[in-house]
């Protein structure tokens, strides 16, 4: 039996699980930056990390419940772009570039990540389709 055939019936839902986890962890890491959860470190309000952490809590929850999803994702992804870019990176030559050296598997998981889920949208359970 080929396991594609077998798993493509599931599609849709193993989509819109993907997405609202991604979105529900996205969310939790806002939150620790916003509001001090599970951390010890608390930005200061209105520095450009409390900021990224109100774009993430707010975007991680539209993408979780599905609504304006492309809108939540594209900006999702942008800003995990930033923070692998400016906090990861940091425009470091040699082996400083590799995510894997400088801690920024996680950024560049969910720049992609959502970058996808915004191409494709809410998909199933969704609270707006589109």
């Amino acid at each position: 039996m080929n396991l594609q055939r077998f798993l493509h019936p599931f599609e849709k839902q193993a989509y819109a699980l993907m997405r609202i986890v991604f979105g529900l962890l996205f969310s939790f890491h806002g939150a620790q930056k916003v509001f001090g959860i599970l951390s010890d470190h608390a930005p200061s309000i209105g520095s450009q990390i409390w900021i990224g952490g109100v774009i993430e809590l707010v975007c991680g929850l539209a993408i979780a419940v599905g609504a304006y999803t492309s809108i939540a994702a594209f900006l999702a992804s942008g800003t995990m772009a930033v923070a692998y870019v400016q906090f990861h990176w940091k425009f470091q030559l040699g082996s400083g570039f590799l995510p894997a050296m400088n801690k920024g598997e996680l950024a560049v998981v969910y720049c992609f990540a959502f970058l996808f889920i915004a191409c494709r949208g809410g998909g199933i359970w969704s609270v707006k389709k589109g």
